[in-house]
């Protein structure tokens, strides 16, 4: 597996470094390979950083995997150059993929046409100006149209790129990529991108965060928004409001989307029989475990691990 990583003159390196960081030494110690091009061999990033180049754009034709992360201004053509490599990638069958102001070049490349996607929500309404054949999505953090990957604002793409390797190696090393960059696994594609307050500010805020980290740690509890907004030290009304604040939805969204990732995580471990799985990750049986899973996921448990495990 090669993944390409596009630069180009004006980048920002946090983008830039955002496919790196999740598709790190341990992806690379499997046996794959990720490179940078770029259409010249130095290029000025933003702030003034000047960076080396090791990779032509032409490596862009042996990539399995084409990211595109950002790009300079959605008020400037993307390089032609660079939108002839990403049609030729989605031609072959290369997964292609477009962070924030990215989602631009694979609409100039056509890749977007008549598929859902998303990019930063300040430019959403101008993205589909552009290019009216797509159907925008400006509230979507990312969206997975198959073979066509688009997200929104930078640190989107960090969330796109967890759901990108979790595709190719697994939800576990997602997750273990994600406890490892100290980034909350549980943001879906759906979650909105503009959230009320998603750093906690008071201390009560601060109480609503820890409570939900202990929830995200062990998903099998089963309290009360009574039993939580007494432990917050604030009203249930209060509660709710700090959570969607914080989560983009509802507590019961967020927490079966936990029990989802947990019973994720045993599946992959190898661990057998579906009952058991499904009340120590937090469901009552393993028929509400195969709702919850058709819900979100749109499969059942045992088809998502055949998934993954072809992945």
């Amino acid at each position: 597996m090669r993944i390409a990583v596009i630069a180009y003159q004006g980048i920002s390196p946090f983008m830039l470094s955002t496919p790196l960081a999740v598709f790190g030494e341990p992806f690379l110690a499997s046996g794959h390979d990720v490179v940078v091009c770029g259409e010249s061999d130095r290029i000025v990033a933003s702030g003034g950083l000047t960076i080396e180049i090791s990779h032509p754009l032409a490596a862009v034709d042996e990539a399995d995997v084409v990211i595109l992360p950002g790009w300079r201004d959605a008020a400037e053509p993307v390089s032609p150059a660079i939108v002839r490599q990403l049609r030729s990638a989605h031609e072959r069958n290369a997964l292609v993929a477009g962070l924030c102001l990215g989602a631009f070049g694979l609409a100039e490349a056509g890749l977007l046409n008549g598929r859902r996607a998303t990019t930063h929500w300040a430019r959403a309404t101008e993205l589909g100006t552009l290019y009216p054949a797509i159907r925008i999505d400006p509230a979507a953090i990312y969206v997975d149209d198959g073979q066509v990957v688009t997200s929104a604002g930078i640190a989107a793409g960090l969330d796109c790129c967890l759901h990108l390797l979790a595709r190719l190696s697994g939800a576990a090393e997602a997750n273990r990529v994600a406890r490892h960059l100290v980034v909350a696994p549980q943001r879906s594609g759906e979650q909105p991108q503009l959230i009320e307050r998603p750093a906690p500010a008071s201390s009560a805020e601060r109480r609503v965060a820890d409570i939900l980290e202990q929830l995200w740690a062990d998903p099998a509890q089963t309290p009360s928004l009574d039993d939580l907004a007494a432990k917050a030290g604030i009203s249930r009304r209060s509660l709710s409001r700090y959570i969607r604040a914080r989560t983009g939805g509802s507590l019961s969204g967020w927490l079966r989307r936990a029990r989802i990732a947990r019973a994720q995580d045993r599946l992959l471990r190898g661990e057998k029989g579906l009952e058991r799985i499904a009340v120590s990750s937090g469901f009552p049986d393993a028929p509400s475990l195969r709702k919850a899973f058709r819900g979100e996921l749109g499969t059942t448990p045992t088809q998502w691990l055949a998934r993954e495990r072809i992945g």
